[in-house]
């Protein structure tokens, strides 16, 4: 089978394609990536010279670029990471995302329609659901987002199910709660507080710290992904969560103990706008498939805690701004 994954390059796409190619070294993978500032070459670097593993540079809303890539390629089935995901980003300006998430999926399913993809994975989020107060969220429950970013995702999401309904494109959906893992971007809340301890800085805390997310560990997510690709019905949605509801002062608290600093590196900061309270997803649809998380919360946090200390270059030259300017001289040359 031969994928294309966009935005491979980014933290759940890169764990992704490690994934299926540990799992299924016969497939063969395409990676389109922009490689913005979240999109690490690093991240891959022990698999780019791999014959099965294939990079392209470019942006899912170059509608040339996409064309001329699946006709070329052929692929099976495409995986949509690709999106602009920072929420705080979104507040201070919402171009980009209309332009990667909304503009961009659109430019991926007239392709996949008019090249007779066999199957396209539209990668989406729990945040289209808003918040929830009790219970939890399940696929048919309606879209209520807060953020420009969540607003973004939530447009790609009706398009792909919109083209499945019109075109019979064989789409299916995931959306997950929070991830975490290894080569997070440290603008993340639990990659930032790492690092940020790990640099002896304060931890910026929104609000009270009461705002309830479900965390997933990345491989979790990826074996979810990868079962939906095998085994997913088409024109379906599947959330995929973690079972693992945290305040964001427990998350702190659980690095704080970790890292041995105490409440003093704590700072609170005024509330972003729109900043939804509780997520929770009902993940029963995907598990009737055979899927359940299987990382312990308490030991796959400490582990992470530990890569991104046995891994300071990594996260020192993004926070520095060295290696994107390194790699756009790079691949623009």
């Amino acid at each position: 089978m031969k994928l294309l994954i966009t935005g491979g390059l980014g933290f759940i796409g890169s764990n992704f394609i490690r994934h299926i190619m540990n799992k299924y070294p016969e497939y063969k993978i395409v990676n389109l990536d922009k490689m913005t500032y979240a999109g690490n070459p690093e991240n891959l670097r022990d698999i780019e010279k791999d014959p099965h593993y294939k990079f392209v540079r470019g942006c899912v809303a170059d509608e040339n670029l996409v064309n001329e890539l699946i006709s070329g390629e052929k692929p099976d089935a495409i995986i949509h990471f690709a999106a602009e995901s920072h929420v705080d980003r979104s507040i201070h300006g919402s171009l980009d995302f209309v332009q990667t998430n909304v503009m961009g999926t659109r430019v991926l399913l007239d392709a996949a329609k008019n090249y007779k993809i066999e199957r396209f994975i539209y990668i989406s989020t729990d945040e289209v659901y808003g918040d929830i107060e009790v219970g939890s969220f399940k696929e048919e429950d309606p879209f209520r987002p807060n953020s420009p970013y969540s607003a973004s995702k939530a447009a790609g999401d009706l398009l792909a199910r919109a083209y499945f309904k019109t075109f019979k494109l064989p789409v299916l959906i995931t959306r997950s709660s929070n991830n975490y893992g290894p080569y997070q971007y440290p603008e993340k809340l639990i990659p930032l507080f790492i690092t940020n301890l790990l640099e002896n800085k304060k931890v910026p805390l929104y609000g009270d710290g009461l705002n309830v997310r479900d965390w997933l560990y990345v491989l979790d997510n990826c074996a979810g992904i990868d079962m939906i690709l095998h085994r997913g019905r088409d024109g379906e949605a599947y959330n995929i969560g973690g079972d693992n509801e945290k305040t964001n002062r427990e998350i702190t608290d659980i690095v704080l103990k970790e890292l041995g600093k105490d409440e003093f590196w704590i700072e609170y900061v005024k509330d972003r706008p729109g900043h939804d309270r509780r997520y929770s997803l009902d993940s029963t649809k995907i598990k009737k498939l055979g899927w359940k998380p299987k990382y312990d919360f308490e030991t796959a946090i400490r582990e992470k805690i530990d890569w991104y200390r046995n891994n300071i270059d990594w996260w020192k030259k993004i926070k520095s701004g060295e290696y994107l300017e390194f790699y756009n001289k790079q691949y623009n040359n």
